[in-house]
């Protein structure tokens, strides 16, 4: 999991830039809401993008929630496993601090890459003047500065701020120009260039371009939920998936499935294994496995389709009188 943090001042603009890299890249990406306000307004905002959004609004996560900040990103790693983890700390916190508490638990499946700070021209002066210490940290510590707003009418406009900007912080690129503007290969970039500023590699793809998705702790609400759930995952609703096995928890019991092609089975479940399940295939819709299967994913109950189970289970290899379990 590689972590990307996008730091800036209040109201910089880091959201709607976090937004525009999830159009641009197509990628699955966590992102960790850090919150300053009482009641967190961002993380609906990106939740509407359909990202997973991970909030901590206790407290900031580069001094007094530290430790709870550490935890969550280890379990984001070891349940949701992205390839991404976007990091959006609150807008004055310090994003040396930030930095050196994702250090401390890196290891070869955490990786920090080169941050990201959002710099707004129009307040720039005035963040500067009453908010110096934590302001400069921010431009000192990018790897990127990305001016998101300004007032400029021609690009000579920006060789004042630009300036400014290079004198606290000489190595880091910075854009004058929207983002929005840059192609596709600038944001890609954004994503391979590690904390040191190298280029890492593009990512290997497998041998036969199969892409595949692990995850811990599945659930769904009850056994005709799982059947329904199969109907769909072999009708291509979270992608083109051409096999999936594991131990899923359907109310009160556990349940084993295993989806070959177009055919599933189920049985009941009893051994000591964790419920876990593994997807493979391409096109997977990650995210939306993830709010499905995921105790903090999933939906309200809602009113189920209209399909008996004895219909559901026409494709699979047993009934659903074989299923060890009460709750149909």
């Amino acid at each position: 999991m590689k972590i990307l943090i996008i730091s800036g001042f209040l109201g910089a603009g880091k959201t709607t830039f976090i937004k525009e890299m999830a159009k641009k890249t197509n990628r699955d990406f966590v992102v960790m809401e850090n919150e300053y306000g009482e009641i967190p307004i961002d993380g609906g905002l990106l939740g509407q993008e359909q990202l997973n959004i991970w909030e901590l609004t206790e407290g900031c996560i580069c001094c007094s929630t530290k430790s709870d900040f550490a935890s969550s990103v280890l379990t984001i790693a070891n349940t949701l496993d992205p390839d991404y983890l976007i990091v959006e700390p609150t807008g004055v916190g310090v994003l040396s601090n930030v930095i050196r508490n994702i250090q401390q638990i890196a290891y070869e499946r955490i990786s920090l890459l080169s941050p990201v700070t959002i710099v707004d021209a129009y307040t720039y002066d005035r963040c500067m003047a009453e908010y110096g210490e934590i302001f400069e940290d921010q431009i000192r510590c990018a790897g990127t500065i990305v001016i998101s707003k300004n007032p400029w009418t021609s690009p000579g406009d920006a060789a004042p701020l630009v300036g400014r900007l290079r004198e606290l912080n000489s190595g880091a690129e910075i854009l004058s120009t929207h983002y929005s503007l840059q192609d596709p290969d600038w944001w890609e970039l954004l994503l391979r260039r590690d904390f040191s500023g190298a280029i890492l590699p593009p990512q290997r793809e497998e041998a036969a371009d199969l892409d595949n998705l692990g995850l811990s702790g599945t659930a769904l609400p009850g056994s005709s939920h799982l059947i329904v759930f199969l109907e769909d995952l072999i009708r291509g609703e979270y992608g083109d998936i051409c096999r999936a096995k594991g131990v899923i928890r359907a109310g009160g019991c556990f349940l084993k499935f295993d989806v070959v092609g177009e055919r599933y089975s189920i049985t009941g479940f009893s051994g000591g294994m964790d419920a876990r399940s593994v997807f493979i295939g391409r096109d997977l819709k990650k995210n939306r496995l993830r709010k499905l299967l995921l105790p903090g994913f999933v939906p309200k109950p809602g009113p189920m389709r209209p399909q008996s189970p004895s219909r559901a289970v026409s494709r699979g290899k047993r009934a659903a009188s074989d299923l060890i379990c009460n709750d149909f």
